[in-house]
């Protein structure tokens, strides 16, 4: 890839510049068009790439990332439809955008890949599933999935399970820090200071996410082993039981699954 546009710097356009970077790509090669003269200077500084209006940056690019918010995408599709080089490879990163929504936006024949990816891509731990539209190359794909494998894990879906995706991994982290939350106002109930709570929730939980990571083991075993009968653990898991945890989690993914498919 001569030359990769990256529109949109904000928070996850940062992440998938460094991530770039790392995956091999010249930093004289990555041109963002970012509206923020500010924030386009940051960028300039820390990573040494270039700055370029719109306009420019998407008749010249090879690969062309579209790091925008959902309801800013068919604005933007609109603006960079008459300008876009023909062999380009769209890569878009909106929750819930389609191919067939890019596609029809841009009224040419660009190949699309659909991405989602999520927030711990910023400390290259991320998750990303990607679908290919037709007419993606091998070569277009391997890029795609290699600069993101810079970041974390990837896999490749059809398209139609993007949304769950979605539900999955891309809404998941904060279902996690909203579990941390609650552990942390827990402990302080059972008097332990914040400071203290917070130390005892975050660590246990990198530390337990970072053991089914790496023993080869099954979360059910692993559950399993910490949980002797009739103990401190078996209680609370039967606490978490008698309120259903398992429905509770199904249907506030579900919930974010449809809220997905409403931003089609």
């Amino acid at each position: 890839m001569k030359q990769v546009g990256v529109i949109g710097a904000g928070v996850m356009g940062e992440a998938l510049i460094a991530a770039l970077i790392a995956y091999g790509t010249s930093p004289d090669s990555i041109v963002i068009s970012e509206k923020r003269k500010e924030r386009a200077e940051e960028l300039i500084a820390r990573y040494r790439i270039t700055v370029s209006d719109l306009a420019e940056n998407v008749s010249k690019a090879d690969a062309l990332l579209l790091v925008v918010k959902p309801q800013d995408m068919a604005a933007l599709l609109e603006e960079i439809r008459s300008q876009i080089k023909q062999s380009a490879v769209v890569i878009t990163f909106a929750a819930g955008k389609k191919i067939s929504f890019i596609q029809s936006g841009l009224g040419t024949s660009n190949p699309v890949v659909r991405v989602m990816p999520n927030t711990p891509t910023m400390v290259g731990a991320g998750m990303a599933a990607i679908s290919l539209g037709a007419g993606v190359t091998e070569e277009q794909s391997n890029f795609v999935s290699g600069f993101l494998a810079a970041t974390g894990k990837v896999i490749t879906v059809s398209e139609d399970l993007q949304d769950a995706v979605t539900a999955t991994s891309g809404s998941g982290p904060a279902y996690f820090f909203r579990f941390v939350e609650a552990m942390v106002e827990g402990a302080k109930e059972l008097g332990l200071s914040e400071a203290d709570a917070t130390t005892l929730t975050i660590q246990t939980i990198v530390g337990a996410a970072k053991l089914l990571d790496e023993s080869g083991k099954s979360a059910t075993t692993l559950r399993e082993n910490v949980t002797s009968p009739n103990g401190t653990t078996a209680a609370a898991l039967a606490s978490f039981e008698s309120d259903n945890i398992s429905g509770v989690i199904s249907k506030a993914m579900k919930a974010a699954r449809d809220r997905s498919q409403e931003l089609a």
